[in-house]
């Protein structure tokens, strides 16, 4: 049983949306906004959000104000673990109680500490201590989400995370959280979606749980595939070591959906990035790069068979269309790497190019007549560092990749921010790593969706983001049961057994 004072709230809540009322969303963690895009497209009012990183914050407060004054409480970055709801409603001067003011309560927890990618970093900066992934502190920050379920009492929450979480150490903490809130009166469920399934030029698995408070009378569900993708089999690894630790018995794990081949096919990068402008100043006049700003608008390419039905949705997304520009078309400038971006084939990786390197290296070599100069002099070991990236391919194997033009892209992350060798350009006379933009485009960004801060910030921001299109089929599945139980006439005080 949970208690009266929150059963009543509820109710008070779902009698709300019955009378007309717009579903009111919360997300914590926000990033620049990925997962409130979605909310906002599914039909939902952003009352609030909580997002630590300052330039996240501006680009969230920036592209949602609606009005807002973009120097007030909206726009300020705040620490999940240091506000409290209660405060959270006092500096927004939201009309209700926190435990009146929000309907859906949302969050992309960080995911440093349970993603294994980043454990190796964790061990690093610990000195060595194999469980330093464990004792981040980052790792228990979902606890205090907990407090915010506490607090506002909403009547469904979606939380977002990498498929790592399943196996933090042998522990499945989603069970752990759905535990939480079955005993505080929900209904729960979770299971990874892949974002390329759902319209999302990207190849990216992703943890979601959804809780929905029994008094709507509605069990969790997940949303059906759009698009078909075959998984590359490093993902497909990657998943059998995620569900490693899922209890199939416990009733809370959904099946994980698969795409039939004869949905549409998942949207390529091609499709995603044909009509952007083409940047090639990077190897012609770099000085117009370093220049350029990141509002700095360019025109769309007019292509020969005309853009593709997602280029339109980037474009025309509601709230967000562009006309015949957008902005973000800044590139990394690593002159030494352009000629072997230009010779990578279409999927290959670091070991490659820095065969491709070496080759070009040991040609410069003979053009120079230096073939037998000591491998010790400064002359030989001057050319080789401006030819020859120094990274071993045993060690980086997947350190830099170029784009298939044919396929989705892989998954973008946050190390964006400090270089974008995992992601370049499949249009080899480009020879250059992503823009800003490129990169907006393949997590779904749409074009006139705006970010703050320099180039690293804006790479770090999409890199962290939930794919707006992967939040939006997430989104608009609750909205329907939101609606559903709303439309329903026979909520009764007894759907709150626990």
């Amino acid at each position: 049983m949970i208690a009266a004072d929150a059963l009543l709230i509820r109710q008070r809540k779902v009698a709300r949306l019955r009378s007309g009322g717009t579903p009111r969303a919360l997300e914590i963690c926000s990033g620049a906004g990925g997962l409130s895009l979605g909310l906002h497209t599914a039909g939902m009012e952003l009352a609030a959000h909580i997002e630590i990183d300052p330039e996240a914050a501006a680009s969230y407060a920036f592209n949602f104000a609606n009005g807002r004054d973009l120097e007030g409480p909206w726009a300020l970055p705040r620490d999940m673990e240091r506000v409290s709801a209660d405060q959270l409603v006092a500096e927004l001067k939201l009309p209700a109680s926190a435990a009146d003011s929000f309907d859906v309560l949302a969050a992309g927890l960080p995911c440093q500490a349970f993603a294994r990618i980043g454990r190796s970093k964790l061990r690093s900066v610990s000195g060595g201590e194999e469980d330093a992934f464990q004792k981040d502190p980052r790792a228990s920050l979902y606890r205090r989400f907990l407090k915010y379920v506490e607090d506002t009492q909403p009547l469904a929450i979606i939380i977002e995370n990498v498929p790592d979480i399943l196996n933090f150490g042998g522990h499945n903490v989603p069970e752990e959280i759905c535990e939480n809130l079955e005993a505080a009166g929900y209904s729960t469920g979770y299971t990874l979606l892949n974002a390329a399934y759902f319209g999302v030029p990207q190849i990216r698995e992703r943890l979601f749980i959804v809780a929905l408070a029994r008094v709507l009378g509605e069990e969790p569900r997940f949303p059906e595939p759009t698009h078909f993708a075959e998984l590359p089999i490093g993902y497909q690894g990657s998943r059998r070591v995620a569900l490693k630790h899922v209890d199939q018995t416990s009733g809370r794990f959904h099946e994980l959906h698969q795409p039939v081949r004869t949905l549409k096919p998942a949207v390529s990068t091609r499709e995603a990035l044909g009509d952007l402008p083409r940047i090639t100043e990077h190897a012609t006049d770099p000085k117009v790069i370093r220049r350029r700003r990141l509002t700095d608008e360019l025109p769309y390419r007019n292509t020969r068979n005309g853009i593709s039905d997602y280029a339109r949705l980037m474009r025309e997304w509601k709230g967000f269309a562009t006309e015949t520009a957008t902005d973000g078309h800044l590139v990394r400038l690593t002159p030494r790497d352009f000629p072997i971006f230009e010779a990578m084939d279409h999927g290959a990786d670091y070991p490659q190019a820095k065969r491709i390197a070496e080759e070009m290296f040991d040609q410069a070599l003979r053009r120079k007549r230096l073939i037998g100069v000591h491998k010790n002099s400064a002359t030989y070991r001057d050319l080789r560092a401006a030819m020859v990236p120094p990274y071993d391919p045993e060690k980086f194997p997947n350190k830099w990749w170029k784009l298939d033009p044919s396929r989705p892209s892989r998954t973008l992350t946050a190390h964006m921010g400090k270089d974008t060798y995992s992601h370049i350009h499949y249009d080899s006379q480009q020879c250059r790593t992503i823009s800003v933009r490129e990169a907006a485009r393949l997590q779904s960004f749409p074009d006139g969706f705006a970010f703050a801060g320099a180039m690293n910030a804006a790479f770090r921001q999409i890199g962290n983001a939930v794919p707006p299109l992967l939040g939006l089929a997430v989104a608009r599945v609750v909205r329907e049961q939101l609606d559903r139980a709303a439309r329903s006439a026979d909520i009764t005080s007894d759907r709150q057994v626990a």
